[in-house]
């Protein structure tokens, strides 16, 4: 099983498609931000697609380095080009009443990862929304070039949350940019997840759900997990990244636990944890095309995520804890004036 999960990040190549989920619509409370929906989609041209609804308000315009380049009424769409080359191209959403929006393009292109993203971008259910470029998620860092790491240096990635087994770490060791903190949050450390390669397609199912439930009851999950939520809360110079070896599993639960607690629609943290079949998808066909095909049915459900396995984890969650609250208290040791500190943080509205 450690193989497959090593393997995934050998092949892995750059995506040029990118996946913006729609915010959920707002599920009751009052907000500032009159924005029921925004997303930014680059193009592999280096076009930019625009979306937004404002419901109520008659103008929104939207600006990128200062300057208009799209206007519209409460709901539009526009594709911008022409703009200057970038680490991020960023857009200011403003709407004639109300608090605005800063966005970006998800997907953080890097040459040595594939799965790189931010972790912001989502509405609330009380129509807050999660600030970008302060959170971010990732596959392994071991191929980061040098100008993956001056850029990751550009956007202030200033901890680095590791949360791979100990032979993965020394296999791969991470590279971080300068000044970055590194941190490490093995998961899986102390238990007995991942010591036999599945024979079979059902059995590779079984141990992504039973991995899925020891990420948030084995002992080393609760200890990583803890220490990003508490670097997270603690470090108010973010950015602040967390990964694992395909940025699908650990590092998915590690997001779906944030956007969670944030108050994020469970069906919009579903989204964006499916995602990353969209960003990995050339990086693991290219690992099934190597494979027999007895042998690629095996490891694609280790290659995957699919909404059973993330299931297993809220269902373990009720389990164990009896609620998403208490699991935050008890198991992660987020109490309530912690978690008010960290919406305050990161939420806009």
């Amino acid at each position: 099983m450690k193989k497959a999960l090593l393997a995934a990040t050998v092949v892995a190549s750059a995506l040029t498609a990118t996946l913006v989920v729609a915010p959920a619509a707002n599920a009751g409370g009052r907000s500032a931000v009159p924005f029921t929906e925004a997303t930014v989609t680059a193009g592999a041209d280096g076009s930019f697609a625009l979306t937004w609804k404002a419901p109520g308000s008659r103008r929104v315009e939207i600006r990128a380095n200062g300057k208009v380049v799209a206007k519209g009424g409460a709901q539009g769409r526009a594709v911008v080009t022409g703009l200057p080359a970038a680490d991020r191209q960023w857009f200011d959403f403003t709407p004639q009443h109300g608090q605005g929006l800063r966005l970006a393009d998800r997907l953080i292109r890097l040459d040595g990862t594939t799965n790189f993203r931010d972790a912001g971008g989502y509405r609330t259910t009380t129509g807050q929304w999660v600030r970008m470029g302060e959170v971010y998620r990732s596959d392994a860092l071991a191929r980061l070039t040098p100008d993956d790491l001056a850029k990751l240096r550009r956007l202030h990635v200033r901890t680095v949350f590791d949360l791979r087994m100990e032979d993965e770490r020394s296999k791969d060791a991470d590279k971080v940019p300068a000044g970055a903190t590194y941190v490490v949050a093995d998961v899986f450390a102390g238990s007995g997840s991942f010591r036999t390669m599945p024979r079979t397609p059902d059995e590779a199912v079984r141990a992504m759900v039973d991995a899925e439930k020891a990420m948030v009851s084995g002992e080393g999950g609760k200890k990583a997990y803890a220490q990003v939520f508490d670097g997270i809360e603690r470090d108010r110079a973010r950015s602040v990244l967390f990964h694992c070896t395909a940025g699908k599993d650990r590092t998915g639960w590690a997001g779906a636990t944030l956007l969670t607690a944030l108050g994020v629609p469970r069906e919009t943290v579903e989204a964006d944890y499916l995602a990353s079949n969209d960003y990995r998808r050339a990086a693991n066909d290219a690992i099934l095309s190597h494979l027999p095909a007895q042998q690629a049915a095996v490891y694609k459900p280790l290659l995957d995520v699919r909404p059973e396995y993330l299931n297993a984890g809220y269902d373990e969650v009720e389990a164990t804890y009896g609620s998403f609250d208490r699991y935050l208290k008890d198991g992660l040791g987020i109490d309530a004036r912690e978690l008010k500190q960290l919406k305050k943080d990161l939420l806009v509205g």
